[in-house]
């Protein structure tokens, strides 16, 4: 069974979180905002878009193609350019701060900040607390980003290395750091990457703490609570707490009776703790960490597209199949509780980086990218059904949402 998670542990979060404010005195009011930002799938450009005008705040022209990942806080975009070699940030405007009894919201343009963040082939973006940790594959080295430096225009960046250059990943907690570890032994192909072995625990001073637990082909992350999970070939890496000895790590292996698959993306819920992650092109999984048999597989109609949990609603999940196809998932039957149609067919066949739609929950609505028409549909969540539509410029493809509600003063 799901439990209810650790709220108050959690930081304020723009992107993730939905919590009531209450105006601080007489003469303040409350006020909502959201905004999408959206990465071209035709030219290196994000635009920023307010969700109730659908007026674009803002473009920021990129040195590359970008994936992008918003911030704990919310209040940090960041465009990760892989081909480019490039990370770049952008203030969201949206700044929610909590004053115990009530949130305050501050609303402001959104601008490109002037630092960047270069490297051999970015890939992994991750957002824990008030950092970010890029890491720069080709180079075998994590960043852990400070946001509120950031912010202020100061590059403040402690970086990790990760024994040799590989597809990889790195995730604070605490004042420990947790990094993929690769096969060095492997037989590669010029120009090709090792493969990922398993993971390991570095300290302040960056020393490795114990041993190297294994994870083969290590590749997705999740936190969840006071969790981090890693998906495996041998099943999900789960980090927990473990006080000034550093986070202790335990493998929750696959059932015997799943079929033959791996879990390669990972989502972790806000309010409850859990895991969702991908099984395969047309399966999922909610993952309960703390009961005897923690996994539990949902066939999906075709392959999926992409997916996304509601950090507000949180038994709601929300998936696009390639048919088109938005299902309402409900994570604590792990069952499918409502399917609309909201896209024309996008099939998964092809070069992975097609354009595609993608998924943002903002609020009341569910942002769907629709490449195809530049469009951004916007799925009311109550009823599933379309609201409206917000015409994009190009072919919008990833998009990220950032926003909420609090007293304005």
């Amino acid at each position: 069974m799901i439990r209810e998670g650790w709220k108050a542990g959690l930081p304020a979060s723009a992107a993730l979180l939905w919590l009531a404010a209450s105006p601080a005195t007489a003469d303040d009011h409350e006020q909502e905002a959201w905004r999408l930002f959206i990465a071209d799938h035709t030219a290196p450009i994000v635009r920023a878009v307010d969700l109730e005008s659908g007026s674009v705040l803002g473009s920021f022209g990129l040195k590359g193609f970008a994936a992008l990942t918003a911030s704990a806080s919310g209040r940090t975009v960041f465009a990760v350019q892989t081909e480019a070699d490039m990370v770049q940030a952008i203030s969201s405007g949206i700044a929610l701060s909590d004053h115990g009894e009530h949130r305050d919201v501050t609303i402001t343009p959104p601008e490109m900040l002037k630092v960047d963040f270069q490297g051999k082939r970015p890939v992994h973006a991750v957002p824990h607390g008030e950092e970010m940790i890029l890491f720069f594959d080709r180079e075998g080295r994590a960043d852990i980003v400070d946001e509120d430096a950031l912010l202020d225009g100061r590059s403040e960046i402690r970086s990790v290395g990760a024994t040799a250059p590989h597809h990889g990943v790195a995730v604070t907690m605490g004042r420990h750091v947790l990094v993929s570890v690769p096969d060095t032994r492997a037989e590669v192909k010029a120009g090709d990457l090792p493969p990922r072995l398993g993971l390991r625990v570095l300290d302040e001073a960056g020393a490795q703490v114990g041993g190297v637990a294994p994870c083969t082909a290590l590749h997705g992350e999740a936190t969840s609570a006071r969790l981090v999970a890693f998906g495996c070939e041998e099943g999900v890496l789960l980090a927990r707490p473990g006080g000034d000895a550093g986070p202790t790590l335990e493998m929750l292996p696959y059932d015997k009776d799943l079929p033959k698959g791996k879990v390669t993306t990972l989502l972790g819920g806000k309010s409850m703790q859990f895991f969702l992650g991908n099984f395969g092109e047309d399966k999922l999984m909610v993952i309960d960490p703390d009961v005897e048999k923690p996994y539990q597989l949902i066939e999906l109609p075709t392959r999926r597209v992409d997916f996304a949990l509601d950090p507000a609603r949180a038994k709601n999940a929300y998936v696009l199949t390639e048919d088109g196809d938005l299902h309402l998932l409900n994570v604590l039957d792990g069952r499918i509780a409502r399917s609309v149609k909201v896209t024309e067919p996008y099939s998964k066949d092809g070069h992975w980086r097609d354009p595609r739609p993608r998924l943002a929950v903002a609020g009341d609505v569910i942002a769907v990218t629709d490449p195809r028409h530049s469009l951004v549909r916007l799925i009311d969540i109550d009823t599933l059904t379309e609201s409206r539509t917000i015409p994009v410029e190009g072919m919008p493809f990833a998009v990220v949402a950032v926003g909420g509600s609090g007293a304005v003063h």
